[in-house]
């Protein structure tokens, strides 16, 4: 039998030290099945409205099919393909149309009510699983820093600061078909925390340090956190930021 939990979740967003925010995310309840969650976080890029749009249809995708996703009868790691691919083919029309180069990262799960929950994620967007303090998973970039990284070439810390750090190897939108990695972690527990994020809050911390942050403070007090600390660790150059912090408290048993 599965511990009890209440569920507690803030989502953040900043422009940072860019012109404009091309980043967008989401946090959503399912409109009839309690105790189903999307969280979704997209970091657009294409200039200065390519990427909004891209990170718009992203947000527009993921709520309409999750508003028709069924949990107990529908696979939710096809609900997550259908998202990253209909965003991406969405996309791609919308560059043929408006002669512009939109292209989106995304990172995404689904909390489903017995506990399960999935999540897939293009490009370097990340998704972190914490229990506690201690970080359990996490997303692995498409990126070429990782592609190094996996090859031997690099370590995490040479990864992070490399100055081609930013280089992609696939996102949505681009001519190719997207990356696409998943996971699952099979049952969440109290003590737990998923957060997404953009490599404009990521960039600026270690594992250790979010899951330090996350493990003291509220999802709420979390996010204004990590986001105004990455603003001043970003000294003026730092990127737009966004992420959604979920996070599993238990619930006091009830006395006679």
């Amino acid at each position: 039998m599965q511990p009890a939990y209440r569920l507690q979740a803030a989502t953040g967003i900043h422009r940072g030290d860019r012109q404009y925010q091309q980043d967008q995310v989401m946090l959503m309840a399912h409109p009839y099945v309690h105790g189903c969650l999307l969280g979704v976080l997209a970091d657009g890029m294409g200039g200065r409205s390519g990427g909004r749009k891209a990170s718009d249809q992203v947000m527009l995708t993921a709520r309409q099919l999750f508003e028709r996703f069924e949990p107990g009868k529908e696979d939710c790691t096809a609900l997550l393909e259908s998202i990253v691919h209909e965003s991406h083919m969405v996309i791609r029309l919308t560059a043929i149309s408006a002669e512009q180069e939109p292209h989106s990262t995304i990172a995404a799960f689904v909390l489903l009510p017995q506990g399960r929950c999935h999540w897939v994620h293009s490009g370097d967007s990340r998704i972190y699983h914490y229990q506690g303090a201690t970080m359990v998973h996490r997303t692995k970039d498409h990126s070429y820093v990782q592609s190094l990284v996996d090859r031997g070439e690099l370590t995490e810390f040479e990864a992070h600061v490399h100055p081609k750090s930013n280089i992609l190897l696939g996102c949505l939108g681009t001519e190719a078909e997207p990356p696409m990695s998943h996971h699952v972690i099979e049952h969440v527990h109290p003590g737990t925390t998923l957060m997404a994020c953009s490599d404009g809050v990521w960039h600026y911390y270690t594992a250790e340090e979010l899951g330090t942050v996350l493990n003291a403070l509220t999802p709420r007090e979390a996010t204004e956190f990590l986001i105004d600390k990455a603003r001043v660790r970003a000294q003026g150059g730092g990127d737009n930021l966004s992420l959604v912090v979920l996070k599993l408290e238990a619930l006091e048993p009830v006395t006679a």
